[in-house]
């Protein structure tokens, strides 16, 4: 560790610098690629050079050639023909030596870009050195101190720590596992109530996402709801109690919890009907009441129908029976 810039209770902002490294074999392997690249940058410059000079020489023959050629074609004799070959024989070969040139400055340029190619490589490596936020957040843990070697993190050692633990703090997710029975009911964007018992206030938040999967063991589903922190109060660890809004309907037909008898999957309640007996009406449910005194019913029964809420087992099918109303105010649903 060769410089760290963060402690406990740091703010910082994305990109910011939090730590730097010193890794001195990435140091000389960038070195080394530097000078190679200037070596090669030289080169090419030579190159260029030399074909430049070249060029010259072959405009030059070519010229000669040229002269030689008319002449030989305007008055045969005058210039003997070996003497016009020997000429086009020279420009062929300073033609040829253009194209060798040629070659040899692009193999140059090549060799400049593999190089540049390797630098940048090596240079990305040791850009690692210089450890950045990756988001707005505050540190909470410290690992490393200055002068600590610091371990790779692609070693599959369990016990690699890394050097500082940031957490975000405008921004939480709280996890909430969500028994079965209500997992039809979650929707992204539903408003959800946080209340901290440490700091007594409550937080709005917002379903973020869910794991659409009930877990086998707990048979809960994993839910994240969203909560805002911008004032910096919530911090990472504290319990949080979550009331979430899953269904609302005002017309909703509900018993009491104490009038439902279940088998398994299914349930019924008693009925008293218009003769004072009692009869088995099969039933089907829906939500249960945040008080869990009354449950909802989507069907089977009626709204004004008398259902048997006292001890049942000694009741049967048929019985009459003399019926009397509970109060109110111990099966009440909570508004």
């Amino acid at each position: 560790m060769k410089r760290l810039l963060v402690d406990y209770g740091t703010h910082v902002k994305t990109g910011q610098l939090m730590a730097v490294l010193e890794i001195p074999e990435l140091e000389a392997v960038i070195n080394q690629d530097r000078a190679a690249l200037k070596s090669l940058e030289d080169q090419v410059q030579n190159a260029n050079d030399q074909l430049g000079r070249i060029q010259a020489q072959h405009k030059v023959l070519h010229l000669e050639f040229e002269r030689f050629n008319k002449v030989a074609e305007s008055r045969p004799g005058l210039v003997a023909q070996q003497e016009v070959d020997d000429v086009q024989g020279r420009d062929l070969a300073a033609e040829a030596q253009v194209a060798a040139a040629e070659s040899n400055l692009e193999s140059a340029k090549s060799n400049v870009v593999a190089s540049q190619a390797k630098l940048a490589h090596d240079q990305t490596i040791f850009d690692y050195a210089r450890i950045t936020a990756p988001f707005d957040g505050i540190v909470t843990q410290r690992y490393a101190n200055f002068g600590t070697l610091v371990q790779a993190g692609t070693n599959s050692n369990a016990n690699v720590l890394p050097i500082v633990k940031l957490s975000q703090e405008n921004l939480y997710r709280l996890v909430i596992p969500v028994p079965e029975t209500y997992v039809g009911y979650i929707k992204i964007g539903d408003r959800v109530e946080v209340h901290v018992p440490s700091l007594n206030k409550n937080f709005p938040g917002k379903v973020a996402r869910f794991a659409s999967e009930v877990n086998d063991a707990t048979r809960t589903m994993h839910t994240e709801v969203a909560v805002l922190n911008p004032t910096g109060e919530l911090i990472p660890g504290l319990y949080a109690e979550a009331t979430l809004s899953l269904n609302r309907n005002g017309d909703a037909l509900t018993i009491p919890v104490q009038a439902v008898d279940r088998q398994e999957d299914k349930a019924s309640a008693y009925v008293i009907d218009s003769s004072n007996k009692i009869q088995v009406c099969p039933i089907v449910l829906g939500m249960q009441s945040e008080t869990e005194n009354d449950v909802e019913v989507l069907s089977g029964l009626e709204e004004g129908q008398e259902v048997v809420v006292s001890d049942r087992s000694g009741l049967k099918p048929g019985e009459v029976v003399h019926p009397q109303l509970a109060p109110a105010a111990t099966y009440g649903a909570k508004p």
